[in-house]
């Protein structure tokens, strides 16, 4: 059985951090949130690097004051996977060189970019997970893709071409648009990542939407991700809200119960399984990711990591 990881989304949301119920008061630098994060759960989800591409001096630093087994994932740079991108999150020099009318219009997806352009963001976004990847902390860069990316021979083919841009590293793939696991394409999505070696993300989320995606458990390559997002059906699709307010949910022990043997049915079949939990309002992700390692300790050998 491979290893188990548990942990969440984020140790910096400012509503965890404001919750006083998971730092303790000593824990006020970012330094010592991280060791105190890490000191619980071995895995993290880099979830800024979607909204800017992160510095370099930041994962020397994160790769210092973490332990030898802790790991990051990387969830990769918004322009990548295809979203509206606003001008301002580029690199300063690389926004420089964007047209008058591009920088005008604010906003912009990955093919409004010239090549040399997009080459230098592929280059940017690279160089901080070298830090990390340097020292075995780097588990895998997440590509969430949205809803707007429907199944097709050209969607597969863009997806080829993020792996050649990151050739050294593990991609992993979630899927926003539940055409892509439906009953006519489940098997030739995940036929697709097996023959590529790509991780499938498993997903929880609310369901009865037409962006929701049903909470198929597979894994197609040695390892192995779920991410819950919470069941919160109000604010799922609502507009104008924060992160932290969409995915504001608390699972009970009887909705994670069965994730638990999934799981651990998952871990026979991988090196590693990655369990994250994307419920990030106040201390809800952190509440839940223990007690699914509670749950995941009484079913698995002694020998079996879980943290």
């Amino acid at each position: 059985m491979g290893t188990i990881r548990v942990g969440t989304c984020s140790w910096t949301d400012p509503t965890l951090v404001n919750s006083g119920r998971f730092y303790p008061d000593s824990a006020r630098s970012a330094e010592a949130r991280l060791q105190h994060y890490a000191s619980q759960f071995n895995i993290v989800e880099v979830d800024s690097s979607y909204y800017a591409i992160p510095g370099e001096r930041n994962s020397y630093l994160w790769a210092e004051r973490t332990p030898d087994d802790f790991a990051f994932d990387f969830k990769a740079f918004r322009v990548f996977t295809q979203h509206l991108t606003p001008v301002n999150s580029l690199p300063k020099d690389i926004r420089e060189e964007l047209t008058p009318e591009l920088r005008r219009k604010g906003n912009l997806y990955y093919g409004d970019l010239p090549a040399e352009l997009a080459d230098g963001l592929w280059q940017r976004f690279e160089s901080p997970l070298l830090p990390l990847d340097t020292v075995g902390k780097l588990g895998v860069v997440l590509f969430q893709f949205p809803p707007w990316f429907y199944p097709g021979s050209q969607q597969l083919d863009y997806i080829i071409r993020c792996m050649g841009k990151l050739p050294q590293y593990r991609i992993a793939i979630e899927f926003r648009n539940s055409m892509w696991l439906s009953e006519k394409n489940q098997a030739v999505t995940l036929g697709f990542l097996r023959r590529n070696n790509l991780p499938f993300v498993c997903v929880d989320e609310p369901q009865g939407f037409k962006s929701s995606v049903p909470p198929v458990a597979e894994v197609t390559s040695d390892i192995g991700l779920i991410r819950f997002h919470g069941r919160n059906k109000e604010t799922w699709e609502k507009k104008g809200i924060s992160p932290a307010e969409r995915f504001n949910y608390l699972y009970t022990e009887e909705e994670l119960k069965p994730w638990a043997s999934k799981i651990v049915e998952l871990a026979k079949q991988t090196k590693e399984m990655h369990v994250l939990f994307n419920n990030c309002h106040q201390d809800k992700a952190v509440v839940n990711a223990r007690q699914i390692c509670f749950m995941l300790r009484s079913q698995t050998p002694p020998q079996t990591a879980v943290e």
